[in-house]
């Protein structure tokens, strides 16, 4: 099976333009924004809840504690939130006047939670529908760890952000393009 499409910011623009002429853009906008700024799995992203996210205070959060239960590998794991993202979280919990921690942080027409299949089927035409090919709901997760490894971070430090416990799942997201490998030669 293909790995999932790892993004330029042209094609993030593209589709995040195309989100904003979308039924629900503030919530469109914030679900591809987790997925790209804090590589979230698509599971995790829909067993968000409010409370995850969202301090007493109404401020969001620099950091997500997910539950072993929200997690692909049953253990829990903290995901940061920068700066950047928790603006974008904070302009869709305005829009989406969410009076209930309790309730989850995304939900569809019928005000029901997003299951994890259902997500990963919204990602799916999300795309299609914004002229990408070749992308999933792993897309972001894989653009976000591609960012930052071509950024200098080190693969224990992905493999922690990511959630992976091997190293070797992490390296096996990386998609190494020509603008890293400019960048490497020019260290010589």
């Amino acid at each position: 099976m293909a790995q999932a499409k790892t993004f330029t910011q042209a094609e993030l623009d593209q589709v995040l333009r195309h989100v904003a002429k979308s039924r629900y853009p503030q919530r469109n906008r914030a679900i591809l924004l987790i997925s790209f700024w804090s590589g979230m799995r698509v599971g995790e992203i829909a067993a968000l809840l409010v409370s995850d996210v969202r301090n007493e205070d109404g401020s969001v959060k620099s950091e997500v504690r997910l539950t072993a239960q929200q997690t692909k590998g049953r253990y829990a794991r903290t995901v940061f939130i920068n700066e950047r993202l928790r603006e974008e979280l904070a302009q869709y919990l305005k829009t989406a006047r969410i009076r209930d921690p309790q309730q989850p942080l995304f939900f569809t027409e019928q005000s029901k939670g997003w299951s994890a299949n259902t997500l990963t089927q919204w990602f799916y035409w999300c795309y299609k529908r914004a002229g990408i090919t070749g992308a999933s709901s792993h897309s972001g997760r894989r653009t976000f760890i591609t960012n930052l490894a071509s950024k200098g971070v080190g693969v224990r430090v992905l493999a922690s952000l990511a959630g992976h416990r091997s190293i070797t799942v992490t390296q096996r997201y990386i998609d190494v393009n020509d603008d890293m490998q400019r960048r490497a030669v020019e260290l010589v």
